[in-house]
């Protein structure tokens, strides 16, 4: 974990500070090749300095994990990036997907899906 990160988030006083941390560990140690920064005011997931997942953190009623291709716009793909069935994503184009979760509960039903997720979406965005 970033110590920047951890900085940052040290300094908010967050409701879901335990949610958060579980999240952040669950996506580095679904792929080793990611890095943690502060972007957007969270979290943020990166593989060779291109963003790919960033942590939604406010209002501090849920968590959400944004699913994306970084900040420039790209082409529009035909199809969504990743093929899931997962009931955690919600697409918002073929290249940008979220998860939200509200509590240590949803994380911990979620957690083999979201590592599987993590994974997919790094090698189809990589």
């Amino acid at each position: 974990m970033n110590q920047e990160v951890t900085e940052f988030l040290d300094g908010l006083n967050h409701p879901l500070r335990t949610e958060i941390e579980h999240l952040r560990t669950l996506i580095l140690n679904a792929e080793d090749r990611l890095t943690e920064n502060v972007k957007w005011n969270g979290p943020n997931y990166s593989i060779d300095d291109a963003d790919r997942i960033t942590m939604k953190i406010h209002p501090p009623k849920q968590i959400q994990l944004i699913f994306h291709r970084g900040a420039k716009k790209l082409e529009q793909p035909k199809a969504p990036m990743i093929s899931s069935r997962s009931k955690l994503l919600v697409w918002k184009g073929n290249d940008r997907a979220i998860a939200s979760f509200k509590n240590l509960d949803d994380i911990g039903k979620g957690k083999t899906e979201l590592m599987e997720i993590v994974k997919s979406w790094i090698q189809a965005t990589s």
